[in-house]
């Protein structure tokens, strides 16, 4: 019998879905709290005819957040955004949401949370973005101290915003530009971020902060060929300089503000500002070694969703093999 239940914040987004898969795999019943239930009915299929629900859930407030958490066992915040939206600001949802959930887990009597944080949390850090996620942290320790707490680098994934973005751009046109070309990241498999967090659901693992790579250290460029030769296509990768890609994000701001957030632009001044440090696991951190897992490689994964990017998509392989073909 289904007996525990688990509340996923953003359980129907690149994450969530895929933690919210593995507890219904678990047995647990999942309650996967999103603010448009709508297009999270997906979700359902995850698990037998009940077991996984999507709820109603605002998190910036308080009621909204305790109808979602009440009668949860545990709580898992995958809650996050690159860019401001509206309401929807770096403070309002990944500093204090993320501190209403687990002020309010804890007042719930639930017993355990996993929070997705992001290496390079930083109250100390200069971009918006690594400062609230810092706070986040803060406030769901303060509330909940034994929460466990993932700061993984890129996640990629067939849903993943990283490698899908640039493949489609790299249709567009024979360069590809880049900004922070020697930039290093550490790309994780967001099933591995799943499974990481499954433990500290189940108690399997540790409370505490944990920074999870893949196996791999590799520079913006180095990433950019790797994806273009998935996609069989040759570009030539252009770095953007720091100095024109902070121009350029300003003026980005200015129309997008002129037209009331209508008009958006690739990169924001803040996301230019990140892109700028090293996005890798820190050599004293713990990571996927202290949970027993061992993280998959890129090249085992991005193959299986990059193909539509390749010149002829599914029938590239097709038309590769028919060039050996003897006449």
């Amino acid at each position: 019998m289904m007996s525990q239940l688990v509340t996923i914040f953003g359980g129907s987004g690149f994450v969530g879905r895929y933690i919210a898969r593995r507890m219904a795999k678990e047995g647990w019943r999942v309650r996967v709290a999103v603010r448009n239930v709508n297009e999270a009915m997906f979700v359902r299929p995850y698990g037998v005819v009940g077991q996984v629900e999507p709820v109603f859930c605002n998190i910036r407030d308080d009621a909204s957040v305790a109808a979602v958490t009440d009668g949860a066992d545990a709580v898992v915040n995958c809650v996050g955004v690159l860019d401001e939206v509206g309401k929807n600001t770096f403070s309002a949802v990944q500093a204090e949401g993320a501190a209403r959930m687990a002020r309010i887990a804890a007042a719930h009597g639930v017993s355990r949370m996993v929070h997705i944080s992001a290496i390079g949390a930083d109250a100390e850090a200069a971009s918006a973005y690594s400062k609230t996620k810092a706070a986040g942290e803060a406030g769901v320790l303060a509330h909940m101290p034994d929460a466990m707490i993932l700061r993984p680098s890129i996640i990629f994934g067939p849903e993943d915003q990283f490698f899908n973005r640039f493949a489609g751009m790299s249709r567009m046109g024979p360069v590809l530009p880049v900004i922070g070309a020697d930039t290093r990241f550490q790309p994780v498999y967001v099933d591995d971020v799943a499974a990481a967090a499954v433990k500290g659901v189940l108690g399997q693992a540790e409370g505490g902060v944990y920074e999870l790579g893949g196996p791999d250290v590799h520079s913006f460029r180095e990433l950019m060929q790797l994806m273009l030769g998935v996609i069989r296509r040759r570009r030539l990768i252009v770095n953007t300089p720091f100095w024109m890609a902070r121009l350029m994000a300003s003026g980005f701001g200015i129309v997008r503000a002129v037209s009331l957030g209508l008009i958006k632009g690739p990169v924001t001044k803040d996301q230019v500002i990140n892109l700028a440090v090293d996005n890798i696991v820190a050599e004293d951190a713990r990571s996927f070694d202290a949970l027993g897992m061992r993280p998959t490689a890129m090249e085992a994964v991005l193959p299986d969703y990059l193909w539509r990017f390749r010149p002829s998509g599914q029938y590239d392989a097709i038309k590769e093999s028919a060039k050996n073909l003897k006449t």
